[in-house]
């Protein structure tokens, strides 16, 4: 199931380690992997705030979730309706990113949105161009899936990634039932 070939689309699943940074135990979503980098949203950490609490003329209570240590002042999202936000980048037939804000801001106002339709990030998760690709092959700290069902807009949090672990079998399954903080062990 692991590859190491990064692309739109693949999803990277946190190698264990003692670190206690923003990507232990994430599950990353990459939307964009080009030769000047590549850019992703970490899609099973919640920061338990609603989105209009950072937008207060955003008509929604829609969750936001920890999209990566990088430009925390922002809100990204992704979402499966370019037929209501212009200008949307396409990540998978499933999965589009971006696009133009004011469409998103009157589709809520008008509730065409189904639930899980999008979801909101702050932050997002970057990589200069060969780091990404160092971190997976050289130094064992993602494992790289692809062509993966994975619905992106439900709720997830740590019990992805622990799925994700037991999926993976071999090595990953002596992480499966560790404490997040291995000092607790």
């Amino acid at each position: 199931m692991p590859n190491t070939s990064i692309k739109k689309g693949s999803i990277l699943v946190s190698r264990p380690s003692l670190s206690l940074d923003i990507f232990n135990r994430s599950v990353i979503l990459i939307v964009e992997h080009s030769e000047s980098g590549t850019v992703g949203f970490i899609i099973n950490k919640s920061t338990e705030i609603p989105i209009n609490v950072f937008v207060s003329n955003l008509e929604s209570s829609d969750i936001v979730n920890e999209g990566g240590p990088v430009d925390k002042d922002n809100i990204y999202y992704l979402h499966r309706r370019p037929d209501l936000i212009e200008n949307s980048y396409k990540i998978t037939e499933e999965i589009y990113w971006s696009g133009d804000f004011d469409d998103v801001n009157k589709a809520i106002h008008h509730g065409l949105f189904c639930d899980n339709d999008i979801k909101f990030f702050l932050g997002y998760s970057g990589w200069s161009k060969n780091q990404l690709e160092n971190e997976v092959e050289k130094l064992k700290e993602w494992e790289v899936l692809n062509d993966f069902s994975l619905d992106i807009f439900s709720k997830h949090d740590n019990d992805l990634w622990k799925n994700l672990m037991k999926k993976l079998g071999g090595d990953n399954l002596i992480w499966f039932n560790t404490p997040s903080d291995p000092s607790m062990n």
